[in-house]
């Protein structure tokens, strides 16, 4: 049956229920990861994508997202600062660019950002522009109006993930509505940016709710799909929850694979947590199109250099 389901995926087949339920329940990692590296490799051939981001505004976010060292509601430790000065996003971008990088993103914490902040965000995505990367934000919900004027200033991608499926949400998050997310995806859609909309796992979801999200995202035709694994920050009410293991991680990623077979899935936060230096390449053969480098929101990465070795080892190129 895998031969049948791996064909409606390089034809962008939907899939029936037992089709899916076959996939969650297939076991052979191994096999499975082929079959969604060979989906990959029909859409995107050895094409392969770093991104990366800077933490522009950190902490004392009003939302209550229990994996999150950023909200207001946990002691967690986390740095808090305002915007930061537009000339630390301008070095970053320019020593980010000396390896390869392609898109680099503007991450601001809280809900939405004051009009004074969206002031400096559009000075930010003029800079990053002019350094020669695609500029890209995540800086939560934003209005048309405000999206409009990011447009204008030469902005590339927006960021806004949903983190899990619309049914478990509220086990995630109780200070705004799933809808209000959605919302803010499709107004990015229909505008025209490269909509990058994901997820984070390993917070208690089961697979149905996994496969509820690819489906949201599929229904939504959003462009990247960044998927997070859960890093339990002490202090937020996910510290104790189990990290998730590497052959679960991969399974989650060949499932996206082979629902969202011509998206550009990449991983982003955790993956320093459930791989290790040594066991991250197995990342490069699971159907992935691209990979987060350099640090991340409040904790580090891995070193670029091994990222570009890792790369150039499984004759990948970047772009």
């Amino acid at each position: 049956m895998i031969d049948n389901i791996y064909k409606k995926a390089i034809n962008k087949e939907s899939f029936k229920d037992f089709e899916i339920d076959y996939l969650i329940n297939f076991n052979d990692i191994k096999t499975l990861t082929k079959y969604s590296k060979q989906i990959k490799e029909h859409f995107f051939g050895n094409k392969f994508q770093f991104c990366s981001i800077i933490n522009a505004k950190s902490g004392l976010c009003s939302e209550d997202c229990k994996f999150c060292a950023q909200s207001s509601h946990y002691n967690t430790n986390a740095p808090v600062y305002d915007f930061i000065d537009l000339k630390k996003i301008e070095q970053r971008a320019t020593e980010y660019k000396k390896y390869g990088i392609r898109r680099f993103s503007i991450v601001t914490s809280g809900k939405t950002l004051e009009q004074q902040d969206i002031e400096k965000l559009i000075e930010g995505v003029k800079i990053i522009k002019k350094i020669g990367l695609v500029p890209d934000i995540s800086v939560g919900i934003l209005d048309k109006k405000t999206l409009l004027r990011l447009k204008e200033a030469g902005l590339s991608g927006f960021h806004h993930n949903l983190e899990t499926s619309r049914s478990y949400f509220n086990n995630v998050c109780t200070t705004h509505d799933y809808e209000e997310d959605v919302k803010c995806v499709k107004d990015a859609v229909e505008l025209g940016f490269f909509v990058c909309s994901g997820g984070i796992f390993g917070i208690g979801e089961s697979w149905e709710h996994r496969v509820e999200l690819a489906l949201t995202l599929k229904e939504l035709n959003v462009d990247s799909v960044p998927i997070n694994f859960l890093n339990p920050i002490p202090g937020t009410p996910y510290e104790n929850i189990p990290i998730l293991s590497e052959d679960e991680a991969l399974k989650i990623i060949a499932i996206y694979r082979f629902i969202l077979p011509d998206k550009q899935i990449r991983v982003c936060g955790g993956r320093n947590v459930v791989f290790s230096k040594t066991t991250k390449q197995k990342l490069l053969n699971s159907g992935l199109f691209g990979i987060m480098v350099g640090d991340y929101l409040t904790v580090s990465g891995f070193d670029i250099e091994s990222d570009i070795e890792d790369i150039n080892a499984n004759n990948l190129k970047l772009i």
